[in-house]
């Protein structure tokens, strides 16, 4: 089970209707929620534990950083494969599906939004044994 919960997404919105679907699951105490990417980058490098089995709703394009330098970042600094990504984005890019697969150590799926609470579960019941 997963110990933290990141969402990290530009749009507040995007962050509160997920933050939504995990207090339906009974997981809103392990969610945080960040705008900015850099912080949450920051928040995942300064942890107590860098080894906590952590879930990461990363979108791709945002204004700060997008999710793919987020990713090259987790690459660089060795981030351990105990933090796993779900790209949860607007994109239906095949270049940027095809640019996720870089990071398969880390990234799970990609979603285009929105993400729906039946995936999540899905997901969850599938990866999170």
């Amino acid at each position: 089970m997963y110990k933290e919960i990141y969402l990290v997404d530009d749009e507040d919105l995007v962050n509160t209707v997920n933050a939504i679907h995990f207090r339906r699951m009974g997981m809103e105490d392990r969610v945080k929620s960040f705008t900015n990417p850099e912080l949450a980058l920051d928040d995942l490098r300064y942890r107590d534990d860098p080894n906590k089995k952590t879930l990461i709703l990363l979108d791709i394009n945002m204004p700060e950083m997008s999710g793919f330098e987020f990713l090259e970042f987790m690459m660089l600094e060795e981030f351990p494969e105990s933090n796993e990504v779900l790209l949860v984005t607007s994109s239906e890019s095949d270049a940027d599906k095809e640019e996720a697969e870089k990071y398969g150590k880390y990234v799970k799926e990609f979603i285009t939004k929105p993400l729906k609470i039946e995936h999540l579960e899905d997901y969850l019941q599938s990866y999170n044994k």
